[in-house]
């Protein structure tokens, strides 16, 4: 038997350098931009702190990662919102992850 693992974690590659402000260009552009810059703009200096107090950068990578995933995933979004589906049966996530705790 072999002492290495089946299977290889699943790293994300870290982002390239100039990242945060070409997705910032990126959001400033976005019809969204009123309520989604300054969110971004929350979170990214959130991350700083913690990225200061921790000597982690993965804060940073996070809040890069999932903003660029909401900005890929807006156009989905728009097209579902335009076709008309009834959505009001959704289940609110976050009300389940409360119920949880």
């Amino acid at each position: 038997m072999s002492a290495q693992p089946d299977h290889a974690p699943v790293t994300t590659p870290a982002p390239a350098p100039g990242a945060p402000a070409e997705l910032l260009a990126q959001l400033r552009a976005d019809k969204r931009a009123g309520s989604w810059v300054p969110a971004f703009e929350r979170e990214w200096a959130a991350a700083i702190e913690e990225s200061r107090s921790t000597f982690s950068l993965a804060g940073l990578y996070k809040v890069v990662q999932d903003w660029q995933g909401r900005l890929a995933h807006a156009p989905a979004v728009d097209a579902f919102i335009a076709s008309g589906h009834d959505d009001s049966d959704a289940v609110d996530l976050a009300e389940l992850r409360r119920r949880r705790r």
